[in-house]
């Protein structure tokens, strides 16, 4: 039984106890909070559904437990229901039908762990965009790893994702970008202001070579601009998908102000009463909607500011049918929160539904205890390619998802390289390659998942119990880090999970010691085994991490 079948059941057991009492069932609540106890002792799941509704129906709590308790026990698979303290429900499972579960996994499959709870909604997940100026450095790496299991989670709830890279080729970087090529091609120093890092000469070398009359033509500037723009745009482009990171739509930031949309959105949002003019400029009044103060939007000199460029592409995400705009922001970002949600409202929409964004902490990376901070391609900052050479693509996904964006993280290079229990991806993909090992060892004994030998009642030891309510966490696990934007969930769920399978290997046996004889017990446990393994891989895949069968 799953805790959402059992969540069903104390439903369906609640509404026929207030139908049977002459209670108004329209008090009740539209699903049942289940949750497993601390303490075993307490049994398998626990529920205050008669604290929270007792009140409204004018019974004591622990009268109404109590009534549901006599309800619980009646229905099938439950072994046990028991009143605790105010009106808590203590709930025990029998074994065949907590058992019953590994069974249920393993015809999932891929499948187990996703629900339907945002059913088609669009949602656009902005993630990454950092300016091509240069490789991805390791704060978009945070935002690459991020993004992208943000992505897979809310897939796996149902949602339609669209995964977009703004493109920000309508500024002055670019600018420097282009001058900093030109320079690197004329053998020149680097502009004051420009950019450094071996990567510069490379780029200005691959644009003399598309392009070989690049210094004689009439405005060589704008030849490094474009020519090299697109290569470094595509380098961007290769590193992230080497990484497993690919993106629907790639916007570019131009594209509005040759289009019009910018002058469009300024005038959408001169229709809702949100722009007024003074000095000269065109504001618009964000301090309505809790900004700190109101923006200009058109600068006095008749440019656009740079609030317009966003008001223009939220617009344009809205136009394009998403009813869920997410933005993934760096840390220098924070300030952009509350006028972005601003925007939003002044453009007539809810700023705590329709757009959503999620500020991003720094990175810090040490080697041999020593903080690692300079490039020696890209000079500030280390890239994408410097964190994957150092610990592979599965540790630096796993390494940079498992920790709240909230949290600055400090990465450990040496940690995240080793093949020991204390790196955490080891340990979580140590899991998938034993439960693989064991399927493997198994078969060569004759242990296969037989239907006919599988007895889920036979599933009684303590660390089964264990392991069975872990598993049948999951859904649960995905779906609330998918509603609440946190993929590190799973990683601390994957890491639970490791610590409870290991425990159960350690006392429960697949495989029987020498010539003992092959019992159901053991073909069963294979079931067990197997759920265990789909659970890890389903997970490891959220987080767009492999789960290798050997190791």
């Amino acid at each position: 039984m799953t805790p959402d079948a059992l969540s069903a059941a104390i439903l369906t057991a609640a509404r026929a106890v207030f139908t049977e009492r002459g209670l108004d069932s329209a008090m009740l609540p539209d699903t049942v909070a289940v949750e497993r106890p601390r303490n075993p002792e307490h049994g398998d799941y626990a529920t205050n559904i008669a604290l929270q509704v007792a009140k409204r129906a004018g019974v004591k709590p622990r009268d109404l437990a109590g009534w549901l308790a006599e309800a619980l026990t009646q229905e099938q698979g439950i072994q046990n229901a028991a009143v605790a303290g105010p009106g808590f429900l203590n709930i025990t499972l029998d074994a065949a039908a907590q058992g019953e579960l590994a069974r249920t996994i393993v015809h999932s499959g891929d499948a187990y762990g996703r629900t339907d709870t945002l059913h088609k909604k669009r949602i656009n997940l902005e993630f990454v965009s950092a300016n091509p100026t240069g490789p991805v450095h390791i704060g978009g790496v945070r935002w690459a790893a991020v993004g992208d299991s943000l992505a897979r989670l809310l897939e796996a709830v149902g949602a339609d994702v669209t995964r977009e890279y703004y493109f920000n080729d309508h500024g002055a970087q670019i600018d420097r970008f282009a001058r900093s090529l030109l320079a690197a091609a004329k053998g020149e120093p680097t502009p004051e202001d420009g950019y450094g890092g071996s990567y510069i000469p490379e780029i200005a070398a691959e644009v003399l070579r598309k392009r070989p009359d690049a210094l004689q033509a009439p405005d060589p500037q704008e030849v490094f601009r474009e020519t090299g723009v697109d290569l470094m745009f595509d380098e961007v482009k290769r590193s992230l998908h080497d990484f497993g990171v690919d993106f629907d739509v790639y916007f570019h930031e131009n594209s509005l102000f040759e289009s019009g949309e910018v002058e469009r959105a300024v005038a959408t949002l001169r229709e809702h009463g949100h722009i007024f003019e003074k000095d000269g400029a065109v504001w618009l009044r964000t301090t309505d909607y809790g900004d700190d103060k109101d923006r200009p939007i058109i600068k006095s000199n008749g440019d656009a500011a740079y609030i317009a460029g966003d008001a223009a592409y939220y617009l344009n995400k809205r136009a394009r049918g998403f009813e869920i705009c997410i933005y993934m922001l760096g840390a220098d970002h924070a300030g952009y929160v509350q006028r972005l949600k601003a925007l939003a409202a002044c453009a007539g929409d809810d700023p705590n539904y329709n757009i959503q964004v999620l500020i991003g902490q720094l990175v810090n990376l040490v080697k041999d205890g020593q903080p690692v901070r300079m490039s020696k391609r890209a000079g500030a900052v280390v890239t994408l390619e410097e964190l994957v050479d150092a610990i592979g693509v599965d540790a630096s996904r796993y390494a940079l998802a498992r920790s709240s964006v909230n949290q600055m993280i400090d990465l450990d290079l040496d940690l995240w390289a080793r093949r020991t229990n204390d790196n955490p991806v080891f340990y979580v993909q140590y899991v998938a390659a034993r439960t693989a090992a064991v399927v493997r060892n198994a078969t060569d004994v004759g242990i296969t998942l037989d239907e006919t030998h599988f007895k889920p009642e036979l599933l009684t030891h303590e660390r089964e119990s264990a392991l069975l309510g872990a598993l049948g966490e999951f859904p649960r696990v995905v779906a609330g880090a998918a509603e609440l934007r946190e993929p590190h969930r799973v990683a601390h769920y994957l890491e639970q999970l490791a610590a409870t399978y290991h425990r159960w290997y350690d006392e429960c046996r697949v495989i029987p010691k020498g010539d003992e004889e092959i019992t159901d017990v053991n073909r069963t446990r294979l079931w067990l085994n197997v759920a265990t393994r789909t659970v890890v891989a389903n997970g490891l895949a959220l987080l767009g991490v492999s789960a290798p069968e050997r190791m």
